[in-house]
Formats: C-alpha cells, sequence, structure tokens
C-alpha cells in the first residue's frame, strides 16, 4: 500500500462522494460479480444481473436468522460458494450482548480493507483538526481466544481478526501511532493481566503518548477505574524495574520485562502527581501529557459512560470512532471537532451497498421520542434518495456475503458532504422494554437512569452501569431495572425516589396508560453489590469474546439464565416505585 499523507486521503474521500451514486452503482455490480455464482444469490433467480433493479426486485430484505444456516454450513466446513463467490476461510463473532449469544458472521479480505479505508479517512480528517507526531498511542486492545468450528474454520472477533493481520499491521503503521505495548500484551489470555501491562506500558512510555484509544468507551473507563486501584503497584514496579508477580503469563512477562527499566524518578512523579488528584479529576492529562484527544466509540449504548470518561478526560477532547458493526463499515467520522452527543458518520459510497428503510412516525406520536416509536416503513431508497432531518434503518449489502441485510439501527440525516449523507446514530431498533402495548428501547432506558441519577449527586454517587427485565413471574408483569452504584451508601429515601424518577421517566403513551390502570406494575430498582457488572463481563468473555468488544446488555431476557443468575444473586436492596399510587 503506498503511503498517502492526509491531504491525500482527504483528497480521495472528496472525489468518492462528488458523485456517490455512480459509485453506489459501481460499487454492487463489483459485489453481485464477484459473488454471482454463490448459492444465496442464485437462490433467488437473479441469473448474474448486477443492476440495482433487478437486485431489489429479485433478492429480500433479510435479518441474521434468515442467512444464519448458511452460515452454518460454512461453520461446519461446506466450502461450496454458499454464500460469496470464493469460500469463506474465517467469521467473525459478534460480542453476543445485544441477543445474549453471539453472532457468527462472514469474513474475508474485502472487509479487511474496507476497515484499512474507514481507518485511514478518518484519521486524515483527525490529524488535520489535531496533528499528532511520532509517538505512541496508549491503545487499550484485546485479543480474544480464536476458535476454530468443527468446520477448520477460524472463528473470534472483528477486533482480533484485524490486529492478527500483518496487511492490516502495515496498511495502519503510517496512520496510528505506534501502541504502547507489545503484542503479547495484546493478545494475552488473561485480561487483567493485560490491562495492567496496557497501563505499565503507557506509563513508560507517558512523554511519548499522542491520544489514548480503545474500541469502546466502557473499556476506556473500565482501564481508569482499574488506575485507581493499582497506581501503587504500578509505580513500585516503574520503580524498582520489576514486573509485579500478579503478571503471571510467560509471554507477557517476557514482553513486558523487556522494555521496563528502573526509573525512580519517573515512578515518583507519577505517584506524586496520583497522590495530588482530587478524586481522579484529570488523570489523563496529568500523567499524559502530551496526550491531544481521547478515541473511541462513544455513541449509543455507550454514552451513559461519557459523564465519568469527561472526568477522567479533563480538558481533552473526547472524539467518536467510526460507525460499523460485526457486519461491516458505514461511515466515518469526519468532522472530528463535534461532541460525541453531535457526531455524524459520512457514508463511504465504495464500501458497501446501502438502502435506507423510510421510517415514519404514526399519527399522535410525532413528539414521541425516536427510539420509543413503533415505525410505519416505506420501500428502501438509495444512499443519494435519503432526505436531511429524516429518519431510516439502515440496510448492508457487502463483498462479504450479506445481501440486503437490516443492520437494525436507527440513523437520522443530519445533512450531506459532497452527494453523501452524514449521518447521526439514534439508537438500535429492537425494543427493549414491553409487556403489552407499552413500547421502550435502550435510548429511552438510558434517559430514564440519566434522571433518576440526578438523585444521587447530593450523595456524591453515581451510577456505575445498570440493565433491565421484563419480569412476569407475578401479575402484572413490572419492569425492573439493576443499579450498580460507586458506593453502597445511598439512604432508603434517596433510592425510593429513584424508583420512583425511573417509573415516572417512561414516557411511552403505552406505559403510562398501562401504569394508570394497573396493567403494568409498579417498577422496580433492584441495587447490586459493586463488582457485578464485572462479573458480567467475565461471563460474556468466557464466549471467547475480547473486553474491547464488549457491551453492557441493556435488557436480559427471561432465557438468558446465566446473566439473570448473576444479577440476582448480586441484589443487596430492593425497592418498588409508588409514582402511581400503591
Amino acid at each position: 500500500m503506498t503511503i498517502c499523507s492526509s491531504d491525500e486521503i482527504i483528497d480521495e474521500f472528496e472525489l468518492l462522494t462528488r458523485d456517490a451514486g455512480r459509485v453506489q452503482q459501481d460499487t454492487l455490480r463489483k459485489i453481485l460479480e464477484l459473488n454471482a455464482d454463490s448459492e444465496y444469490l442464485n437462490r433467488f433467480n437473479l441469473e448474474r444481473r448486477t443492476d440495482s433493479k433487478s437486485f431489489k426486485s429479485c433478492i429480500p430484505l433479510c435479518v441474521h436468522s434468515d442467512i444464519e444456516s448458511y452460515i452454518q454450513r460454512i461453520a461446519d466446513g461446506d466450502n461450496t460458494l454458499v454464500l460469496t463467490g470464493k469460500p469463506i476461510t474465517s467469521l467473525s463473532v459478534s460480542s453476543g450482548t445485544t441477543q445474549g449469544k453471539p453472532k457468527l458472521l462472514p469474513f474475508n479480505d474485502e472487509l479487511l480493507e474496507s476497515t484499512i479505508q474507514i481507518f485511514r479517512t478518518s484519521y486524515a480528517f483527525r490529524n488535520r483538526e489535531y496533528p499528532i507526531g511520532n509517538g505512541k498511542a496508549l491503545q487499550f486492545v484485546y485479543g480474544s481466544k480464536q476458535v476454530f468450528t468443527q468446520g477448520g474454520i477460524l472463528a473470534t472477533t472483528a477486533t482480533t481478526n484485524l490486529y492478527r493481520s500483518s496487511r492490516f499491521k502495515e496498511a495502519m503503521k503510517d496512520i496510528m501511532s505506534q501502541c504502547c505495548s507489545p503484542d503479547e500484551v495484546i493478545f494475552g489470555p488473561n485480561f487483567h493481566q493485560s490491562l495492567y501491562c496496557h497501563l505499565l506500558c503507557g506509563l513508560i512510555y507517558s512523554d511519548e503518548v499522542q491520544f489514548v484509544f480503545s474500541p469502546f468507551a466502557h473499556s476506556l473507563v473500565h482501564a481508569f477505574h482499574t488506575l485507581e486501584e493499582v497506581w501503587e503497584d504500578l509505580c513500585a514496579d516503574i520503580r524498582n524495574g520489576v514486573l509485579s508477580k500478579r503478571i503471571t503469563t510467560p509471554s507477557i512477562r517476557q514482553a513486558v520485562s523487556k522494555i521496563l527499566r528502573p526509573n525512580p524518578e519517573l515512578a515518583s512523579s507519577i505517584y506524586n502527581k496520583c497522590r495530588n488528584l482530587s478524586s481522579w479529576y484529570g488523570v489523563i492529562p496529568a500523567l499524559w501529557p502530551n496526550v491531544k484527544y481521547i478515541y473511541g466509540i462513544m455513541t449509543g449504548s455507550m454514552e451513559p459512560y461519557l459523564k465519568k470518561l469527561r472526568y477522567y478526560a479533563g480538558h481533552l477532547p473526547l472524539m467518536s470512532a467510526d460507525y460499523g458493526a460485526s457486519e461491516g463499515w458505514v461511515g466515518s467520522n469526519v468532522n472530528p471537532t463535534l461532541p460525541p452527543e453531535e457526531v455524524t458518520y459520512a457514508v463511504l459510497p465504495n464500501i458497501a451497498y446501502f438502502e435506507f428503510i423510510p421510517l415514519e412516525k404514526p399519527k399522535g406520536e410525532e413528539m414521541e421520542n425516536s427510539s420509543s416509536i413503533h415505525y410505519i416503513e416505506s420501500e428502501p431508497v438509495g444512499l443519494t434518495e435519503v432526505e436531511v432531518g429524516k429518519i431510516y434503518e439502515v440496510v448492508i449489502t457487502n463483498f462479504a456475503g450479506l445481501f440486503r441485510y437490516r443492520l437494525g439501527d436507527i440513523v437520522k440525516i443530519a445533512g450531506f458532504h459532497n452527494s453523501t449523507p452524514e449521518l447521526q446514530f439514534i439508537c438500535r431498533r429492537s425494543l427493549v422494554l414491553s409487556i403489552n402495548i407499552d413500547k421502550n428501547t435502550e435510548k429511552d432506558l438510558q434517559l430514564a437512569v440519566e434522571e433518576a441519577e440526578k438523585l444521587l449527586a447530593e450523595e456524591k454517587l453515581e451510577v456505575v452501569d445498570f440493565t433491565s427485565l421484563v419480569d412476569r413471574s407475578s401479575d402484572p408483569g413490572h419492569y425492573v431495572i439493576f443499579w450498580e452504584l460507586s458506593s453502597g451508601n445511598a439512604s432508603e429515601e434517596v433510592l425510593n425516589s429513584c424508583a420512583n424518577s425511573l417509573d415516572l421517566a417512561f414516557v411511552d403513551a403505552g406505559y403510562v396508560g398501562s401504569r394508570k390502570i394497573k396493567t403494568i406494575g409498579a417498577l422496580e430498582l433492584r441495587v447490586l453489590r459493586k463488582g457485578t457488572f464485572g462479573q458480567v463481563m467475565n461471563h460474556y468473555l468466557s464466549f471467547g469474546g475480547a473486553v474491547s468488544q464488549f457491551k453492557t446488555p441493556r435488557f436480559v431476557s427471561q432465557s438468558n439464565s446465566k446473566v439473570l443468575q448473576i444479577l440476582n444473586r448480586n441484589v443487596t436492596q430492593s425497592y418498588f416505585s409508588t409514582a402511581y399510587g400503591f
């Protein structure tokens, strides 16, 4: 790959987006030509046609369950052309936090190339605003177990597929600062040991670190919360030049010991800074003085972590990373100065073929929160046919065998960059909480928690993490909200008020009406022991996932018995709302 300057990358992006409609037709043609012999396309009698009209008339919209049997055949060793024009040799494993179990998705070289293009594009725009030199990056990135399916197909997280790739490493060299940690730390078998060593390596190179990165805001917050607990041990390691005995993995010990040397001066400097910090506010610029920004996905389910991340970041800007999923990438953040709550993503028209399902609000629900509405759908429109201010669901056709695949994401068209739309992520479309006619999603839950959390401020407490459940064990059924708090010192009065606030914060008309006539029972707030969500994370990691891919599930179904067991055995207090009377 030819090394390009930021200006060259931006020029390339500008050229691509000037005629996004033509680029989309060319991209669809390439996808269909490459996969013309696939069983899936031939099942629907596409007959090697490559125009968008034929494609849309022949190939139906689909979700994962529609193609799960095809992917399972690939996993079981079927090396015929099931979904693509050449056999799939590796699979990506989704985090499993949305549906309760991981999904398998095809991964190939074309997806790798689209990842590189997305990263190059956002880096170029980022670097224009916040130039970085030849320093290092404090990256909290973790590989996952690599497993082989029954048919001998490699299955691992998308992150691991990337960071194991020599092509990816080579392509990223000039657009990402060198990671402080050696590969042995990234791919270590024990997450806790890897995290400790990421922090240690970051402190060793503290003057050289230019930015801080993790795929998700959650893992950034988790990392600096861990720093609060282990900083004295880290100082001791640096002072003595000897790695802590907590690191027992030989490959990690050997790799980190090569860069660890006795440095009493640095250790004393770190010790004094940590000791003098006021409740860890601004710890990142204090310990890493040359950092220019904090980078990671900060939208959607990551928004609840922004408050704590801003606390750690002090004056440093938070920058939301690009928009994509395990299924593939959609757009780059080309406006890096926007705060995460306002970030938009410009769609790259050559990485996939995109359609957008228009979502209309039913009459009478025009003022409802976008996430809580059961939308009326229209026929999908093309990338350049979307309208500013309107709401859509994203549909993707990629080079890896997903054809007219519904991502389940709701986006709003914020504007256009040349002729390609800039998307604002709204929420996942799937309902989270519903008992009868009520409809509340992840976004509604987040807003309710934010409203109730205000009552904790006077007691200097905060919600560390949260999830929810629909409890139908009694009649009528009711919502259960699980909270883990920063300490267990909240008063009964405050927590009772929080339960009432949560109940009243769900403003969906179906919920409010059902509560008033008692067809939905009183909301229940269950307070958890500290560390409960750490146990939940460890459970998901036992699937072979990576912590940098982990997202706390905002809704736990009754079928997810293991997570429910973890939550219920850690409940310390329970409070029922009296907001609608007893």
